[in-house]
């Protein structure tokens, strides 16, 4: 079993990628999104998203404590996708993944994201032109949700993705109307396995051990993808494994702590007290203690003030 850590756009970015692979229990990381327009992106645009870039081997990227990371495109158009997702594995990244399956409306109004998955044929095109475009080992992957407004194409966009030669298909189980609204329907991922070959991760609703294994069996999925529950949860990679128990208070405050440490950026700027207040929302969702904490920081502006509260 694979437990993968998700992108989330604002939230999961290399600092929380690195801070939670330390923790353990995790496999592969995948990138927040990479937008690609109508040309080849910068070097330096993509080690900015993915430092981990700059840590690549011959098994490819990785963050320091040696889990996978793998960049993840988002585009429409087929040949500026291929350009970019060379360009990404020659800069190391371990595999391309490509995003059809964002939610966001201002994604959506430009062509990209979920969608796409109006159109299988469109799935087909640009998940062909990426693989013709990388080297034959390269692990292409493809997210996708249920559908758009509907499940109708459901199994003819997981079966255009494998058509195209992508190694492997993550669903996150609901349409992109239906947003991250409860329940997910993990057995439309079995639906969906029941018609493909290739590897299929499940994706949605799992924030507990509970969860995860009911995912496992309703999905029959080995595989599973968690995003909001690793931000509830520190150690849900190991959680669900079963080789630790859920992390106590003490050691999230410890978690907090070092993420404040960090050097990226300074106590001006506005980045650190906004992403902590961030995930104590999530974190709050497990532990009572993080709902207090944010009440007291929630008026604070600076690292080093919230540092100092610490």
């Amino acid at each position: 079993m694979r437990v993968v850590l998700a992108p989330m756009e604002g939230v999961l970015d290399h600092l929380m990628r690195d801070l939670l692979t330390k923790i353990g229990g995790y496999d592969l990381c995948v990138t927040e999104f990479v937008r690609v327009v109508d040309q080849l992106i910068s070097e330096r645009a993509f080690f900015r998203l993915c430092p981990e870039l700059k840590n690549a081997n011959a098994y490819g990227s990785t963050t320091e404590a040696g889990t996978p990371v793998r960049v993840q495109l988002l585009g429409q158009h087929p040949t500026c996708m291929a350009e970019n997702a060379a360009k990404v594995i020659e800069l190391g990244s371990h595999g391309v993944d490509i995003n059809f399956g964002c939610p966001s409306k201002m994604v959506n109004n430009n062509r990209g994201g979920a969608v796409l998955l109006k159109d299988p044929e469109n799935l087909y095109q640009i998940i062909s032109a990426v693989k013709n475009a990388t080297p034959k080992d390269t692990i292409v992957s493809a997210k996708i949700r249920l559908g758009y407004e509907d499940k109708s194409l459901a199994i003819e966009n997981a079966q255009a993705v494998e058509s195209a030669g992508a190694n492997e298909l993550t669903v996150h189980a609901r349409t992109k109307v239906e947003g991250y609204k409860p329940p997910a329907h993990w057995h439309w991922i079995a639906k969906i396995k029941q018609h493909i070959d290739i590897p299929v991760i499940a994706n949605g609703d799992i924030f507990t051990l509970d969860d995860a294994q009911k995912c496992r069996e309703i999905s029959d999925c080995q595989d599973i993808m968690v995003g909001r529950g690793a931000l509830m949860l520190p150690n849900l990679g190991q959680v669900i494994k079963q080789i630790a128990p859920v992390m106590p208070w003490n050691e999230v405050q410890a978690l907090l702590l070092e993420y404040t440490c960090c050097e990226t950026y300074g106590d001006k700027s506005k980045y650190y007290p906004n992403r902590i207040k961030q995930w104590l929302k999530y974190l709050k969702l497990q532990y009572t203690e993080a709902d207090e904490l944010f009440q007291e920081i929630r008026t604070l502006k600076t690292a080093q003030a919230i540092k100092d509260l610490l």
